[in-house]
């Protein structure tokens, strides 16, 4: 292996920083403030600026967020099936974890939060509200596999590729390979220089990626506490008002700042695991008890709708859709997806050490995305039947996206009721959970510049982020819906951190292999 003494020592003065990067650190803090400040001076101020840089992103930018999308995965798929995906990552022969913990960490830290919050709500908004790239008639059941496959559109390939395929492989790389910083900064030093990385504009550019995965987390934060208050009172007549909702922000806080400060190895594994088992439960009895011939037969015509209809719901644009659709649906979860890019992409490489990138890239761009569909067929299918057959109605709910009520519907409607409803509502919690470990872990790393951050930077993150969540919530739930269409413009600035991976990805893995012996460059050829 070939070390560059310059970049070990970049590393090394990463590691001497046990409280993070001052700029990362003052930037990332200062938005928080400035945030929370403007939002107590003026919140429609504050909700109608990010309101309009929302819409102008999405309108202006929207095709180039598919088209990133669209080439990460292609590139990824083509890379992966190369000789160079042979390569191991990390410096290790083996793996740091079994295959089973591996898999469940991925599962359960990437989309995990978002997903289960939308599974029910999604496809069913989609069933009642025809997506404009289909044509068939609302609410009939022609219209069931383009539901599904609108939603997978959302959740499946395109999404998890853009979270820790290539970008994974390039600071996989970089960090353990090279001994640079384990830093979104890292992704621009092929472009733009090592030197120029070390300064602040590196520090700015993490920051940035910091912001827009706080932005991106106190989100789901936020509405799972509005989306568990809400259970409570409809099962067992809780109040649903703000001290009950500071009451699961302060129990669910107290969960992912633990889990996070234990570590990879040890509270972020063993919530993931513990969430794949209790998911796998849920989704046998779902499919046992439920409405098993029509969960499989629109499953089989979702995911080939979702194939056959593949490019003509990825590239749909502003001109081929309407404006306000693309914009709250395939741009806006395309653009939190690319956000949430960077810093995915270090958790990716850190939990993914001793394995091939072969396996990286098809675990977490091919089979995660597959469970993915699954889970979406399961909740989002039986919320489609049960809306269909007439047993519930949730047009009106929909229409005005109270996607908390959906969940909890569909959870009432399905085989054992109540019981149902309490174990996807603890899921849907454990899900956010390992969300907010992950990310705090991440956003400590990022500050650190190492995979081994300080407890307390961990645990000051998660913190932060409960907060944060807190004082959003106080004001009204709407203010938690402003900061996640804030992500969306924070998608602009982390897009270009990303873009490089492109063609520095494939670079990386080829240098990965040449060092392990795998292949053979034009050099060795030519001395050979």
């Amino acid at each position: 292996m070939k070390d560059d003494s310059s970049s070990l020592s970049l590393s090394s003065q990463a590691k001497t920083s046990r409280l993070g990067d001052p700029v990362v650190l003052g930037l990332s803090i200062g938005f928080v403030l400035l945030f929370v400040i403007l939002s107590l001076y003026n919140i429609d101020m504050v909700a109608d600026g990010i309101g309009a840089g929302f819409a102008w992103t999405a309108r202006t930018l929207g095709s180039y967020f598919q088209l990133l999308l669209l080439l990460t995965f292609f590139i990824g798929m083509g890379l992966a099936v190369t000789p160079a995906a042979n390569a191991r990552i990390g410096n290790r022969d083996t793996p740091e974890m079994s295959t089973f913990k591996w898999l469940s960490i991925i599962m359960c830290t990437l989309l995990a939060g978002g997903g289960v919050f939308f599974a029910a709500g999604e496809p069913v908004y989609h069933f009642v509200v025809t997506p404009p790239a289909f044509s068939t008639g609302a609410g009939t059941a022609e219209a069931v596999p383009g539901a599904l496959a609108q939603s997978f559109m959302h959740w499946g390939f395109l999404a998890w590729a853009i979270l820790g395929s290539l970008t994974a492989v390039v600071l996989a790389h970089a960090h353990y390979d090279k001994g640079q910083p384990l830093q979104p900064r890292t992704l621009l030093i092929p472009v733009l220089g090592e030197r120029l990385m070390q300064g602040w504009l590196g520090g700015v550019v993490d920051a940035l990626c910091v912001i827009a995965v706080v932005a991106g987390t106190v989100g789901p934060i936020g509405f799972l506490a509005t989306q568990v208050s809400f259970g409570l009172h409809e099962l067992f007549g809780f109040s649903q008002g703000y001290g009950t909702q500071l009451v699961i922000l302060v129990v669910l806080g107290a969960v992912y700042v633990t889990s996070a400060v234990t570590g990879i190895d040890r509270g972020i594994q063993m919530l993931s695991r513990f969430n794949v088992f209790l998911a796998l439960a849920i989704a046998a009895v779902i499919f046992v008890f439920g409405p098993t011939l029509f969960l499989t037969n629109s499953y089989t015509q979702g995911f080939g709708e979702y194939l056959s209809s593949f490019f003509r719901m990825a590239t749909m644009t502003a001109e081929t859709a309407p404006a306000w659709w693309m914009q709250w649906w395939t741009v806006f979860f395309f653009a939190w997806f690319i956000g949430y890019g960077p810093l995915m992409a270090i958790f990716v490489a850190r939990i993914s050490r001793g394995r091939t990138i072969r396996q990286t890239i098809l675990s977490v761009a091919v089979m995660a995305p597959l469970a993915t569909t699954v889970w979406f067929t399961l909740l989002g299918g039986s919320g489609i039947y049960y809306q269909l057959t007439g047993a519930i109605d949730l047009t009106e709910a929909l229409n005005n996206f109270q996607f908390d009520m959906a969940t909890l519907t569909v959870a009432q409607a399905l085989p054992g009721g109540t019981l149902m409803a309490l174990a996807i509502l603890l899921l849907t919690t454990i899900f956010v959970a390992t969300t907010g470990d992950s990310m705090s872990y991440a956003i400590a790393v990022v500050g650190t510049g190492h995979d081994d951050p300080s407890p307390l930077i961990r645990a000051f993150w998660g913190i932060v982020m409960a907060l944060m969540a807190a004082i959003l919530l106080y004001m009204g739930s709407g203010q938690i819906s402003v900061l996640q269409q804030f992500i969306v413009i924070t998608a602009i600035p982390v897009s270009l951190v990303l873009l490089p991976s492109l063609w520095t990805g494939p670079q990386a893995a080829y240098a990965m292999a040449r060092e392990q012996g795998l292949i053979v460059g034009p050099k060795e050829r030519k001395h050979g």
